[in-house]
């Protein structure tokens, strides 16, 4: 069973919107040294209180239907072929190539039935 690990929000300004969460919610936000991009990793609680945690990430595209706008939420799997040609069966469609996150895995992105952006990721071995 797939299990949301992980949130993204896209930002069209990393700095203005790292702002308004830290204003808003008191989320801690650190910038991941060493990302391939700005990424600002979110904590939102304490580990032992129930949520995940996400990050801050430039938005990619344009508005005008091809940008994410929303929050993107980040499935662990095991298989993430596996994964991409199930999401295809079931009238979905990858939406961005796989990308490696050294340490991490591989992620990729894609839309759900509804148009809904989010991502999966297969952990690092």
């Amino acid at each position: 069973m797939g299990r949301v690990i992980h949130f993204e929000i896209h930002c069209a300004d990393l700095d203005r919107a790292e702002r308004f969460y830290i204003d808003v919610f008191g989320w801690r936000i650190d910038r991941w040294d060493g990302a391939p991009v700005d990424y600002r990793l979110i904590t939102t609680g304490p580990d032992d209180q129930p949520g995940i945690n996400g990050a801050l990430t430039a938005r990619q595209g344009e508005i005008g239907g091809r940008g994410v706008i929303a929050y993107v939420n980040t499935v662990e799997v095991a298989d993430l072929a596996e994964t991409a040609r199930r999401i295809g069966a079931g009238g979905g469609e990858q939406v961005l190539a796989p990308n490696e996150i050294l340490g991490v895995g591989t992620v990729a992105y894609f839309k759900d039935t509804e148009g809904n952006v989010f991502g999966a990721l297969q952990p690092a071995s």
